[in-house]
């Protein structure tokens, strides 16, 4: 039971993710936390998990490479969103945080 409440809670979190990378710009906060930060410790949070329930390495890898290139088409779908551009650097903080997150989560046991 624990098992498909985890997953909707993931799966929420992912939605959450990419809904956020693409709300127009002039309908965010005023004030929000790093840029960058947030884009590494929400792709962290998403690798992590993938990478712990894994069972093997290359598992784990092909979870972290899902990862980046839905990082890589939310960054394209922002071109067309109104105040948004695609941003390489959001795309090496997706990177440096499906690297943490990957390497935790292959350290912790389900």
């Amino acid at each position: 039971m624990a098992a498909p409440v985890l997953i909707a809670a993931w799966s929420a979190l992912a939605l959450a993710v990419v809904a956020g990378c693409l709300v127009p710009a002039d309908r965010l906060p005023d004030r929000l936390p790093n840029d960058k930060l947030l884009h590494l410790a929400s792709y962290a949070v998403l690798a992590l998990p993938v990478a712990a329930v894994a069972s093997t390495w290359e598992q784990a890898a092909a979870g972290a490479v899902i990862l980046l290139v839905t990082g890589l088409a939310v960054e394209i779908a922002q071109h067309f969103v109104p105040g948004r551009s695609f941003c390489v650097r959001d795309l090496l903080a997706n990177a440096a945080g499906v690297a943490i997150g990957t390497g935790i989560g292959l350290g912790v046991t389900p």
